[in-house]
This record gives structure tokens, sequence and C-alpha cells, in this order.
């Protein structure tokens, strides 16, 4: 019985044994089984096509929808070639109904040459110019050896006949034959040889013209290709369609305008809303539908941290430096450095305002690059160095006069986020030519007028206050002005939001034209202070037709002490009463009249503007000289 049980037990030992044996063969030829289809899956590639391409300022979102085929179960999809531009942590896929994305992973598989059609060309026509330029510098050499060999025939045929004819045995016709053989064969040689040395000038010229053709068309890429890998669970038995979306650099827009105002007061002012469109991540968007957006992806989803803002202190040296101490706030990145020049001169206060600027400038950069590559922590970091700077400052260098200015200013349109969806679909080739594309075509009504500056310029210029009355915010960019058909000039157009006005310029006006003449000076002394008194005219003509709104504008000096006072003594007419003009503008010594000029107001009818104002200062003073702010 022992015997039996213990028989039993090495023979189920054995058998399992070598089912266990058996196992790991059978898994051999599984393994196997999957390495090729792996390699297989390089060349098995999914049917794909670029259905909708969001453009960013910086970067583009491509949205490709991946054909899956029928079947039910589990599918590898392989997506190629993705652009060299691709951003490969930006990779997701989206599923749909009866399709389950379970993985998105990106590949760089290496490979023989490049894919593109352009650049193999170029690849090849520049082989064949190496080529080409090896053939004919071999000829150069051998013509090159011809010639000596006619040289050394010349040598023998001059000692032969001197030899000869010591002798007495002079053959003239063999002489003369062998010298005429070696005057043609030396003419032809070097004609050939220069028609060689063309030929090799031409090709180097060809084949650099090719290699820079070569470096724009692959600039920033090499032999290998970019795979997105999707795994894909099926429910259903039928095929479909599942959306693999990827960010690309090397992509940008930029807002641009057409302005066309009607000769008439009345017509409606119509703008062209263009988009310049930069491409060029070597990818084809061919029938896409595209939308333009001004927000920045990967970066706005959620705000940094912020982050408690250190004082520290330190004694005051003589002259000191007020940003001296600014290394002890703990910034990085280069933040705590001293904006001084070398040898220990300060800068100037407008100096160091500037440098400390381009520093927080920098640090927002460098954060904005951190959070495209998903390192939100040093991104965050960077963002309060950043502010930290501008604090300081804000703090220790500006004066009253520049807080006054910036509180002044129009609100940036940093963080302005804008999205436009282009109504019918377009194909956007990769180049290096910027593609301008209508987005939509609007109109405004206009109210015209006129402004004259006659200290700066003798020109009059057409004005129209408009309203964005539209449903579009106008991003900050250039404008072309025309009047009807004629091209007046360009104008930077600021953020306008909807509901919000602004002013656009239609160019000079030949029918206004502006004159300013100083008519009178006088100085005098009152106790201890010398007075001068300044009469000045403006002279406003007029050949239209129409009676028409022109705003004069014109300066006096100003000083931000108490040493020198300048203040008007009368104007006719009187200065313009807008409550906006009154709290921003007169307060600079910037006057301004609203006039209505009627036709024929020329010659001796021209419209007059006078003014006087009177300067006081002590008696031992002079004025130096001016500056405008």
């Amino acid at each position: 019985m022992k015997k039996r049980l213990t028989m039993s037990f090495l023979v189920v030992t054995v058998a399992s044994g070598l089912l266990a044996t058996g196992a790991m063969v059978m898994l051999r030829p599984v393994h196997a089984e999957a390495a090729k289809k792996e390699a297989a899956a390089e060349f098995k590639m999914a049917t794909s096509a670029i259905d909708h391409v969001t453009v960013y300022q910086n970067n583009a979102l491509i949205t490709r929808l991946v054909e899956v085929p029928a079947g039910v179960g589990t599918v590898e999809l392989v997506v190629s070639p993705l652009p060299a531009q691709t951003v490969n942590t930006s990779l997701y896929s989206e599923g749909s109904e009866g399709l389950r994305v379970l993985t998105t992973r990106f590949r760089l598989r290496p490979i023989k040459e490049d894919t593109r059609e352009d650049v193999r060309k170029a690849e090849a026509q520049l082989k064949q110019l190496m080529e080409d330029g090896q053939k004919i510098q071999s000829d150069i050499k051998t013509l090159d050896e011809n010639l000596k060999m006619i040289g050394k025939l010349e040598n023998f045929t001059s000692a032969n006949a001197t030899a000869a004819t010591e002798k007495g045995k002079l053959d003239a016709d063999q002489i003369t034959n062998l010298s005429e053989y070696v005057m043609k064969q030396r003419g032809e040689k070097a004609k050939d040889l220069v028609a060689a040395q063309q030929k090799l000038a031409n090709n180097l010229e060809q084949l650099e013209f090719v290699r820079r053709q070569l470096r724009e068309l692959s600039a920033g890429t090499s032999k290998v290709e970019r795979d997105a890998i999707i795994v894909v669970d099926k429910a259903n038995q039928a095929p479909g369609k599942i959306k693999l979306n990827y960010l690309v650099s090397s992509v940008g827009w930029r807002p641009q305008y057409r302005f066309r105002a009607g000769k008439g007061e009345n017509e409606q002012v119509r703008i062209e809303y263009l988009a310049g469109v930069v491409q060029q991540t070597g990818e084809e968007w061919s029938n896409v539908k595209l939308s333009l957006s001004t927000a920045q992806p990967m970066l706005n989803a959620a705000p940094p941290d912020l982050k408690s803002l250190s004082v520290a202190l330190m004694p005051r040296g003589p002259g000191e430096n007020p940003l001296a101490g600014l290394g002890q706030f703990g910034l990085q990145g280069g933040g705590g450095r001293n904006p001084a020049q070398p040898g220990g001169n300060p800068m100037s206060n407008k100096d160091q305002q500037l440098e400390l600027f381009k520093e927080s400038q920098r640090l927002r950069g460098e954060a904005t690059k951190n959070y495209s590559d998903k390192k939100g922590d040093q991104g965050g970091q960077q963002l309060n160095d950043a502010a930290a700077l501008e604090q300081a400052n804000e703090i220790l260098l500006l004066d009253k006069e520049d807080i006054v200015n910036r509180r002044n200013k129009p609100v940036a349109s940093e963080g302005q986020s804008v999205t436009y969806h282009l109504a019918s679909k377009l194909s956007v080739p990769s180049r290096n030519e910027e593609h301008v594309i209508e987005m939509t075509k609007l109109e405004m009504k206009p109210e015209f007028c006129y402004k004259a500056v006659p200290v700066l310029t003798r020109h009059v210029y057409r004005l129209a206050n408009l309203t964005n009355s539209t449903e579009y915010v106008l991003l900050p960019g250039e404008a072309t002005m025309y009047n009807g058909e004629d091209f007046v000039g360009r104008m930077d157009v600021p953020l306008v939001a909807i509901g919000e006005q602004f002013t656009a310029g239609f160019g000079v006006d030949p029918q206004l034209q502006v004159v300013r003449e100083m008519m009178d000076k006088q100085r005098t002394q009152q106790g201890g202070n010398q007075v001068h008194k300044y009469d000045y005219r403006i002279l406003i003509s007029s050949y239209k037709t129409k009676p028409v709104k022109v705003q004069v504008w014109e300066r006096l000096p100003r000083s931000d002490t108490e040493t020198i006072n300048v203040s008007v003594i009368k104007t006719t007419p009187e200065l313009c009463q807008d409550a906006l003009y009154l709290r921003e503008n007169k307060p600079h010594n910037l006057l301004r009249w609203d006039l209505e000029v009627k036709p024929g107001m020329s010659g001796e009818k021209a419209v007059p503007v006078e003014y006087s104002f009177r300067v006081e200062l002590d008696k031992n003073m002079i004025i130096g000289g001016f500056q405008t702010k």
C-alpha cells in the first residue's frame, strides 16, 4: 500500500513537473507571438485625419479622428506619423459609444530616412548634386594633368628643335605640325577646364541652395518617427471612431484688421477682422475646422499658491542703492541680484525699474515653460519671485508721478481668454510664410471728428469714435486704414471689449489746415521774481463743403516743483469742459478746444484760437531746458 502511494506520489510529482515544464515551453511561443505582433504593429497604422485645430498664440491643439476597425475586444491602434513639434506629454484620447480608451502613449521609433515627400526629394537632389560635383572635380583634375602633359610636350618640341638646328637637321614641317598640335590641344583643354570650373561653381551654388532648403524643411527634426499608441476596448462589433488630441509648437496667430471708412460722414465703418497664422509644424491641415484662441493651455487651469513676502532690513550706507538689500528677500532664479552698474555706481531710478521689469518678465517666461512641462511647483515659485520683484519696484522705486501714470494707463490685456470659431473649414499648409485668414466682417456706426496738434504737425487727422456693438472682442493688433478704397496708413488697435468705445484714425484730411504762431512775448520783474508772458494764435482753415468738428490740442510748460509757476492768462474760445479731459489732461497743462468749423473758413475767415500764459520764477534762476515725459 505504501509502495502504491509512493509511486502515485512520484507520478503526480513528475506529471506536475512535466506540466510546469510544458507551461514554460508553451509560454515562449506566446511571448514570441506578442513580440511579432508588436513588430507588426510598426507597419499596421490606423487610418486617421485631422478634424479640428485650436490655434493658441504660442501652440495649437490638434484633434484627429482615428478609425477603429470592426470587431469586439481589445485592439491596439498606431497613429503615425505625429509632427516633430508634438509635445509628448500632451497626448490624450476620447472614446465614443461602445469604445473605451484604456491607454494612450507616445513612442519614438528610429527610421532610415525622413518620411516626408518634400524632404526625401530634397535629400535625393542633394545626393545627386554631390555625386555630380565629385565627377566635375575629377574632370578638372584630369584636365589639369592633360595641360601639364601638353606643357611637357611643348618643352620636348622646343628641345628637339634646338638640337636639330644645332646639327643642321631641322625638319620645319615636323616642328610646325607639332607646334600647331600643342597650341590646338592647349586651347581646347583650357576651354574645357574653364567650362568645368564654371560648372563646378554652379554645382556648389545649387548645392548650397538645396542644403538651405533641406535645413528649413527638416529644422528641429531627426530621423525618428513619432507614434501615438492607443489601446481601445470595443464592446460593439461595428467599426467606430475615437479622438486623439495633442499639442504642437511652432504655431501661433496674431489679430490683424482692415478698417474702411466711407467718404460720407454718416456711412458705417466696415472692419475686416483678420488673423495672421504661422504654421510650421511640418503637418498639413487640410479642410479642417479651425478655432483661434487667446487662452494658455496647461497654464491657466488653476491659480498658483500665493507665498508670503518677507522683508529684510540692512543699515543705510552713504549713497546706498535702494535695492542693495534685495538679495536678502530669498528670491530664486537671479531675482536677488543688485541692479547696479559695475564699479559700484548706482543706476538711475528709471534704469533700476527697467532692470527689475526685465528680470520679472524672464521669470514669468520660465514659469510659463515650467507649467507647460507640468512642473507646477517650480512655475508657481517663479511667479511668486517675479511678483516679489514687481512689488519691490512699486514700494522702493516708484515716485508719485510714476504711480499716477500707471494708474491712468488702460488695463493690460494679459490673461484675456477669447476663442473664435471660424464658420467654414480651411486648409493651412505648413510653411514659413504667414497665412492671413478672415475671421469675420463687422460694421460700426462712427462719430467722425478731426484732430489738430499744431505744435507737432501741420496736418489735420480724421478720427472716428466707435463703439464695439458687435459680439466680438477686438484684440490688440495692427490695422491698415482706408478711406473708401484709398490706403491712408496704419494704426495699433488696443484691446476693445464688447460695448467699449475706442478711436480709429483715418489719416490726413488735406481739406483742413492748421497754423500755429507766436504773436508776442514780454519779460518783466515783480519783486524778487521775473515774469515771462507769451501770446500765441492758432488758425484753422477749412475747404470742405460741410461743417465739421475739430479738436485742437496745445501744451504749456509745467514743473514738478514750486520754483517755477506756469499759469494760463486767457484763451479764446474757452477750453473744452469734457469731464475726462479736465481730470486726465488739463492737470498736465495740455490744452484742448472743441470747435465746429463751417465751410469756407479760410484765408481771412480762418477760425482763430488765441491763448496767453505766464511763466514766473526767481530772478536769479534761468530755464535750463525742456524735456517731454
